[in-house]
């Protein structure tokens, strides 16, 4: 009874409270619009790079139309040195540019091997493989077309001849999970999630921080104790899994990108990964015992979600140090079922390591109402004292 009073005392403050109500209703929604809207787009494509013709040769102004027609790059300016295309690299004009070198179609024709080189910005890291990737692509085919020109005029009569004489093995290379090698996939599915795990965590603190500016939260927590914090707490979850089945129902549905596993896995997984949030929410408040140390508590925690969950650096890699963060996250476990299910398919057996993880984080809950208890019964005894000592001078 206490529980259920507790649950409709918080869905009052979250009407009353405008922080509180945007973090469950409607700042979820923008954070998740905003980042789909970013990636939409899926493929980059047309990336501005510059070239630096040095030969100014026929072959030179075919390559640099080979590099034109790269569904990744367009080369949007042309420069007679180097100098002037950093200066445009490091402004940004470009991503990068590509030094074709003097003599390039001289010593092509005498069968040397002239060196083209490319200069990206390494920074950029995922527009510096895209662009890495297609330089491979564009010289490589290149080549091949010179090369069977050479061969055809060598005397191989047959085009199909001279270009197996020119590239004798080819390379199939699929990608699976990601055929299309769609950002809006690989980068919003994870996140999401990420975002979601802060969110989470920053309202339980604040849910608490309100009880105690308000009303006082001994005072609050003066009868039932537990069960006030369990209602609470309860309250919240159902809004966070509404959030959590609105972006799978978005991405998999709406969007239609490919889901080949159980709903039912995923949910549980959602549901699961709400409480381990909540709980590492209490545990980082009755800890920290104030709202600012508390909050930056929770930015410390859960602002490496990204990268710690292992979708952009494998998590074989990391150090130690980053495994055991890593392991800490609720939402570095759930990550792993949501790619079981929707790439994989896998089943529960598969899925069950990632569910008994987060089951575990409900641990956090019981340390966390062990602090609550103690720091309840010194705050009551010291009111208690102070009562005590005002009758005596009374």
């Amino acid at each position: 009874m206490a529980i259920y009073s507790a649950i409709k005392t918080e869905w009052r403050t979250i009407w009353q409270d405008k922080w509180l109500r945007a973090l469950v209703v409607w700042l979820p929604a923008i954070l998740f619009l905003t980042m789909w809207a970013i990636f939409a787009t899926g493929i980059a494509r047309n990336l501005p790079v510059g070239v630096v013709d040095l030969d100014h040769s026929q072959m030179s102004r075919q390559l640099t139309r080979y590099i034109d027609a790269s569904p990744s790059m367009a080369v949007t300016r042309q420069f007679t040195d180097d100098h002037t295309a950093s200066a445009a690299m490091r402004a940004n004009d470009i991503y990068a540019m590509v030094v074709i070198p003097d003599n390039y179609e001289k010593d092509v024709k005498l069968g040397e091997a002239p060196q083209i080189t490319t200069f990206y910005n390494g920074q950029f890291i995922l527009i510096g493989k895209l662009i890495s990737a297609a330089m491979l692509q564009v010289e490589g085919t290149y080549n091949a077309s010179v090369e069977a020109m050479r061969n055809m005029s060598s005397g191989a009569s047959v085009p199909l001849q001279a270009l197996g004489q020119a590239v004798p093995i080819r390379a199939q290379i699929t990608p699976l999970f990601n055929s299309n090698s769609h950002y809006g996939q690989f980068l919003v599915s994870a996140i999401i999630p990420s975002i979601w795990q802060i969110l989470i965590v920053a309202t339980t603190v604040l849910a608490l921080v309100h009880e105690a500016r308000g009303q006082g939260l001994w005072r609050w927590l003066a009868h039932t104790p537990c069960q006030k914090l369990v209602g609470k707490l309860l309250a919240y979850s159902g809004l966070f899994l509404i959030q959590g089945l609105l972006f799978l129902w978005w991405m998999y549905v709406v969007l239609d990108w490919p889901m080949h596993g159980h709903w039912g896995i995923l949910i549980i997984a959602q549901i699961l990964m709400v409480f381990a949030c909540q709980s590492m929410g209490s545990l980082i408040y009755f800890v920290a015992m104030e709202a600012p140390r508390a909050m930056s508590f929770v930015a410390a925690y859960t602002a490496p979600a990204f990268a710690f969950m292992g979708i952009t650096f494998p998590a074989t890699d990391m150090p130690i140090i980053a495994k055991i963060w890593r392991g800490l996250l609720p939402v570095s476990h759930y990550i792993e079922v949501q790619l079981q299910q929707v790439d994989y398919g896998t089943g529960w057996y598969q899925a069950s390591h990632q569910l008994l993880v987060l089951t575990s984080f409900m641990c956090a809950l019981l340390v966390a109402m062990g602090l609550m208890l103690m720091h309840r019964n010194k705050a009551l005894a010291k009111i208690s004292t102070q009562q005590g000592d005002h009758h005596e001078l009374g």
